[in-house]
């Protein structure tokens, strides 16, 4: 199975240097705004290089990313691993709809049941069964073993500050992108 074509700015990473694009920027518009260029870049093109890479890995094993999301959040939750579908859609950050389709497709495969809740709400509760607990332990070792693969090269140190410092920039991130552009 070969890359997967998205939309643009995923559609294939480009082979060259982010530091070449901000120096042609610069050349080719003075004064524009380039500092960003060697941070995004690069992580734009990590993003489509571990995106692809995972969509391999998990069609390999079988399951399609939502599948794997939704599995993933009812095994980390423990014993007896069941959410409500409410639950659900606020850890995996998609909307009822979402998870209500992520569920009956889960559902018609065997991998969780889902429930009326037994508190007497309307609410629907999903619990992992016995195939879909095999199918998560499975393929959240492949894909964590595999996702150690593409890291390898970093040292533990390195690996820690990396994480804080990615935490870092996507809380700002996350911070000054609910603000319109211009205001901080």
């Amino acid at each position: 199975m070969g890359p997967v074509a998205d939309s643009y700015p995923l559609d294939s990473p480009s082979p060259y240097p982010a530091a070449e694009i901000a120096r042609a920027w610069q050349r080719e518009r003075p004064g524009t705004p380039t500092d960003s260029i060697e941070i995004v870049t690069p992580l734009w093109r990590l993003a489509k290089l571990f995106a692809d890479d995972r969509r391999r890995v998990l069609a390999d094993a079988g399951v399609d990313p939502a599948t794997l999301d939704l599995l993933s959040v009812l095994r980390r939750a423990g014993t007896p691993y069941e959410l409500s579908t409410r639950e659900l859609s606020r850890r995996t950050l998609v909307t009822a709809g979402a998870i209500s389709q992520r569920v009956a497709r889960a559902e018609a495969g065997g991998l969780v049941t889902r429930r009326t809740a037994d508190d007497g709400s309307r609410a629907v509760v999903v619990t992992l069964t016995e195939a879909g607990h095999d199918l998560i332990e499975r393929t959240v070792d492949q894909v964590l073993t595999r996702e150690a693969e593409l890291v390898a090269s970093l040292s533990p140190t390195a690996r820690t500050q990396l994480a804080a410092q990615l935490q870092d920039l996507l809380d700002e991130v996350a911070r000054v992108a609910r603000k319109p552009s211009g205001q901080r």
